[in-house]
């Protein structure tokens, strides 16, 4: 893991609020010249701190998707089996986050589709083609009050 300064997490901070800073905005607020930053930020992309600069798009102008929460059990952990189920999972386009987890799930899923017979053709085909999945369970969002991807970063010791 890469040494972070104090420069570094303020630089990560901000542009996780807002990627579209230029340089010389994100230098008056972390006290650096707007090459300074410049080169932070690429040495950070090049490091693989920051891993995608992606948009936030409001989904209601976009066809407004469903978005549910799929919990699924597995029944061999084999490493094999674990493997090929996240290359699948990470190559599904609706697949839009997957967590690994503890307690009566195995796995995580938040899936945008973009109506219910859509996510039960991608569940069909998760079980279709993945048989270390034993079942899975769903909640269906009924709103959003809020979305994001920002990790907090703590203050340089």
């Amino acid at each position: 893991m890469p040494d972070l300064d104090s420069f570094d997490r303020r630089l990560l901070a901000l542009v996780q609020k807002d990627a579209d800073q230029t340089a010389d905005i994100l230098a008056e607020q972390v006290g650096l010249s707007p090459s300074a930053v410049s080169r932070r930020l690429k040495r950070l992309k090049a490091d693989g701190v920051i891993t995608a600069t992606v948009a936030l798009v409001d989904p209601a102008r976009v066809g407004k998707p469903t978005f549910f929460i799929a919990g699924l059990e597995i029944e061999r952990e084999r490493p094999e089996m674990l493997a090929a189920l996240r290359r699948w999972l990470s190559s599904e386009d609706q697949v839009q986050e997957v967590f690994y987890v503890t307690g009566g799930t195995d796995f995580i899923l938040v899936i945008a589709a973009p109506d219910v017979e859509a996510y039960e053709t991608l569940m069909g085909r998760l079980m279709a083609d993945n048989p270390t999945v034993r079942r899975f369970t769903t909640n269906v969002a009924l709103g959003i009050s809020k979305r994001g991807l920002a990790v907090p970063i703590p203050d340089a010791d």
